[in-house]
């Protein structure tokens, strides 16, 4: 039997009713963890904590842009479970595409009202209840490979996972005073309903663009993939990993374009 990486840990997911934060509800009670599914999309959270089982996942409403809900959804956490543990700041808007000479400023607002002021009220208010019960507690956000390589995302949406990045690695430098830990996630493209939102194509579509990006030829980016990392950065085998943006994306924005040597030739 595999090491259960997150046995008895309490964790709080954002935007977990689909997507990459529903393969990460459903990773982290894999390992031992007791899961909070907070989203908006009440329906869709409701099934995924019924098909997970209510004895290792409770659901809870929090639109992350009110910080009045972002601190109910921690202190319904604490209260249900007695701890917190971990925090994945996952939920994001996308937006659309379009010049920066036409971009819309209201539409600029809520992403970064939900990209980033979201992610800065659950690291507040998770590191909060943190600090109260002297919990050396992990928090992740997800950023994007569009805060390390532009050009391939709305500019709203780039805009706001720079943000995304910039906010963990300040946070980290004064959480980690208290053995609090913040880092972040940077996914290339994942066949998920936001990314096909954005881009107005498939999930298959949004497959298929990213692994001819990538430079890791053979395996097709699912959310799965971003779970793993989220997992690693939630437990102890990242212990001393601290303002770190860890790219999930192939090697795609290392370099270029893959080396013109077939090495097997």
């Amino acid at each position: 039997m595999s090491k259960l990486r997150l046995e008895g840990k309490v964790a709080i997911i954002t935007g977990a009713a689909s997507g990459i934060g529903e393969a990460t509800a459903r990773l982290f009670v894999e390992h031992g963890a007791f899961v909070v599914v907070a989203d908006i999309q009440d329906e869709l959270g409701d099934q995924v904590v019924s098909s997970i089982g209510k004895e290792k996942a409770s659901y809870k409403h929090c639109d992350v842009s009110v910080e009045k809900q972002v601190e109910e959804t921690v202190a319904f956490t604490i209260e249900k479970y007695g701890s917190l543990d971990i925090v994945y700041s996952n939920a994001g808007m996308g937006g659309s595409f379009s010049s920066i000479l036409d971009f819309s400023l209201e539409d600029f607002n809520k992403i970064m009202a939900t990209n980033v002021s979201g992610a800065a009220l659950m690291i507040k208010h998770a590191a909060r209840a943190m600090l109260d019960r002297r919990i050396r507690g992990s928090i992740i956000c997800t950023a994007s490979v569009a805060a390390v390589q532009a050009g391939f995302a709305p500019h709203c949406y780039t805009a706001s996972k720079h943000a995304v990045v910039g906010l963990v690695q300040s946070a980290c430098s004064e959480l980690g005073a208290y053995g609090i830990r913040v880092n972040c996630v940077s996914p290339s493209g994942v066949g998920t309903p936001l990314a096909c939102d954005i881009a107005k194509v498939s999930s298959k579509h949004v497959e298929q663009y990213t692994a001819k990006m990538s430079l890791l030829k053979g395996i097709i980016l699912k959310a799965k993939h971003i779970a793993d990392a989220a997992l690693f950065l939630a437990s102890d085998d990242s212990v001393y990993l601290n303002g770190h943006n860890l790219v999930v994306d192939g090697g795609f924005t290392v370099a270029a374009s893959s080396f013109p040597i077939n090495v097997s030739s």
